[in-house]
């Protein structure tokens, strides 16, 4: 039952990101995404693996940006 609240948690996320963009999560909410995303396996689609890395990098980029902005650098979980 997990893997289906973690993947509903990750859809909604990811609704999120694609409306109005990645800058509008937390902090906390992007490194959820983040975790969700990478545990989510693509390797029998090559497309849809190359959109994961490509998502992966803009969520490590806004989790970066936030750092920066709210002086949180090199926050570990």
């Amino acid at each position: 039952m997990e893997d289906n609240s973690d993947d509903l948690e990750r859809l909604q996320l990811l609704d999120i990101v694609f409306t109005k963009g990645v800058n509008v999560l937390s902090r906390e909410e992007l490194e959820r995404l983040h975790d969700l995303i990478e545990k989510k396996d693509y390797s029998h689609d090559k497309k849809a693996q190359k959109s994961k890395a490509k998502l992966l990098k803009k969520i490590g980029n806004a989790i970066y940006d936030h750092d920066v902005k709210y002086g949180n650098s090199f926050k570990t979980s």
